[in-house]
């Protein structure tokens, strides 16, 4: 089962929301004890699982390193949880950083030094990485090597250091800005998807197992299919419906606690919170249901560009409210629909 409760570098976010798929601080003290180590307790992403096992054991059968591994997806979905199943399976340790931490080339070429044979290194927001960096990457990845520069000026000479035969995990919630030279390094490639509210079931059992929550089956369900199809949004709402428990219910989270502590979180009955719901009647009512660009979208409710375009709106394409164009974001029929508003008569054509 994926928690989605990694360790991943946290997006700067004007507004805490308890429904983003962001790691928040107050994740990382749950995160250790719910976070499954085997695939035998992972949940959800099949074909993913499936796939990955496959290669595990014909890289062990073969006694080589796991070919470079790459996943993207959005936020919260478990790419974190997934690369240290990877090395647990594998045998082998994890060394860990993100792109926006590497800044120099010494500082990667120090941890590709250390890697052990078939050794994981996992590289989160690797869409974020600087050329320079990411060009040290390239024959590391290709042919185990890395060219050291000795000397300085006209005297200067490159000297090749061969690495043990390692595996880079990359992960993003970015896969259009990874470069294609890059992204044609890796011999593994897979999308997380949204989970289903029963696999998101299955997940909020096992977490309230593990932490000694008393939660029914229609609890945890109604915190499932509020929960965006995204465990770490499940194990969070998990914790705050056990605190309204614990207060005005004798510690038992049931269908009734479930919808009272939600309510008052703000997370509607599609998981929607309260931002979601100012985008979307933004672009309902102030832009008559759009085209309106992302800039013009951003500063309109006073979000990051990165922000919406990461955490906020897959969500929303997801649940069929909202259209990506050319022309920009277009709110759909559907959305009309839910937010109970009469589609303007001049836009016809678009419902």
């Amino acid at each position: 089962m994926s928690s989605g409760t990694g360790s991943e570098p946290k997006m700067e976010q004007p507004t805490r929301r308890i429904v983003t798929g962001a790691p928040l601080d107050e994740d990382a003290r749950i995160d250790a004890s719910v976070r499954p180590k085997r695939f035998a307790d992972y949940i959800g992403q099949t074909r993913v699982k499936e796939n990955i096992e496959i290669a595990i054991q014909a890289a062990r059968s073969r006694g080589e390193a796991l070919d470079h591994v790459l996943l993207y997806g959005p936020p919260g979905l478990g790419k974190t949880t997934l690369a240290q199943i990877i090395a647990a399976e594998l045998g082998v340790t994890i060394k860990t950083s993100s792109g926006p931490l590497l800044e120099r080339k010494g500082d990667l070429t120090a941890i590709l030094t250390s890697l052990e044979q078939r050794e994981v290194f996992f590289l989160d927001e690797i869409h974020r990485l600087v050329p320079a960096i990411e060009e040290v990457l390239y024959p590391a990845m290709e042919d185990y090597r890395i060219d050291l520069v000795i000397g300085q000026g006209a005297g200067a000479r490159i000297h090749p250091f061969i690495l043990n035969r390692f595996t880079l995990i990359g992960a993003t919630t970015r896969a259009g800005l990874v470069t294609a030279p890059l992204r044609s390094r890796f011999g593994i490639v897979h999308r997380l998807e949204f989970y289903t509210p029963e696999e998101l079931v299955v997940i909020v059992r096992r977490s309230a197992s593990i932490l000694g929550i008393a939660v029914d089956d229609d609890g945890a369900f109604e915190m499932a299919r509020r929960s965006r199809g995204t465990p770490r949004v499940a194990n969070r709402l998990l914790r705050r419906a056990r605190d309204f428990a614990q207060v005005r219910a004798q510690g038992h989270i049931t269908l009734a606690v479930a919808k009272e502590s939600l309510h008052m979180l703000g997370v509607d009955e599609h998981g929607l919170d309260e931002v979601d719901r100012t985008l979307m009647l933004t672009i309902l009512q102030k832009y008559a249901g759009g085209p309106v660009g992302l800039s013009t979208l951003a500063a309109s409710i006073s979000e990051e560009e990165d922000a919406i375009e990461e955490i906020y709106e897959p969500y929303l394409m997801q649940l069929g409210l909202l259209d990506r164009t050319q022309r920009g974001r277009v709110a759909t029929a559907l959305a009309y629909k839910h937010f109970a508003l009469e589609p303007p008569r001049r836009q016809p054509g678009l419902f």
